[in-house]
């Protein structure tokens, strides 16, 4: 289905619509007059108004949710992506001791939303781990499970009520591999034999061997993520020393 807003900016007499499609939104202008200053800090606010989301609809194996599903939404932010986590709050299990605000290790066993973002000729890739108690792990992945750099620093705030929770989180394009084109993310809450897996891009149940267990390093199962539907169609990913490092 095909949605339409459309914008009209007087002080350079052009018209502005913005499509938002089921693969993400699409930017079409019509101009009257050539750009300006004013004209450019337009369009880079229009831009920095949209979005991508993504809705965790299924436990790891393809089952549906039993519970208001986890959306993650990204947008362009500074120098990077404003990662947006909207998510039931289970409060199980109990929170890290860790302290908010600060890396924790093994987030993966509390209750966290995951975010991974893929090189798939390469299998570099970057995980996001949040929790709603304020913890965060950061880790750069070469090869499927090959973590070689960990708890990096993280611009994150969460706002947390009775029942959901709110994240959001600064991520630098210096923190994504080069030519990020794929993408997962994931939840998981509860304890021993009441503990939760849930994917946006799950196994799916024509894939699933007797006694698999979760794992979200599944690259094949990975989806495309088109980062010029947020950036634009000129835009080209920003170098990597951090990546660049470790290439050398």
């Amino acid at each position: 289905m095909l949605h339409a807003k459309l914008f009209f900016n007087c002080l350079t007499c052009k018209f502005l619509f913005l499509f938002f499609l089921a693969e993400g939104p699409v930017l079409l202008v019509l101009k009257w007059h050539l750009g300006s200053l004013m004209e450019t800090s337009f369009l880079i606010c229009l831009m920095q108004n949209i979005k991508m989301e993504f809705t965790i609809e299924h436990t790891w194996d393809d089952l549906p949710v039993s519970h208001k599903p986890v959306t993650i939404g990204l947008k362009s932010y500074d120098g990077g992506l404003l990662m947006v986590v909207n998510a039931p709050f289970f409060n199980d299990p109990p929170a890290p001791l860790g302290e908010p605000g600060k890396p924790f290790r093994n987030l993966w066993d509390y209750e966290v939303v995951e975010a991974f973002f893929l090189n798939d000729r390469t299998e570099q890739y970057l995980e996001v781990e949040l929790c709603p108690h304020g913890q965060h792990l950061l880790l750069l992945l070469s090869g499927k499970r090959r973590v070689w750099k960990e708890e990096l620093p993280l611009e994150f705030e969460v706002t947390r009520m009775e029942t959901k929770w709110e994240g959001k989180a600064h991520l630098p394009w210096n923190y994504f591999p080069p030519c990020t084109n794929k993408f997962n993310a994931f939840a998981i809450h509860g304890s021993g034999d009441q503990r939760k897996y849930e994917a946006l891009h799950p196994v799916p149940r024509c894939e699933l061997q007797e006694g698999q267990k979760p794992d979200f390093h599944r690259l094949e199962f990975f989806k495309e993520l088109n980062l010029k539907r947020l950036m634009g169609e000129d835009w080209k990913q920003p170098e990597s020393d951090i990546w660049e490092s470790h290439a050398n």
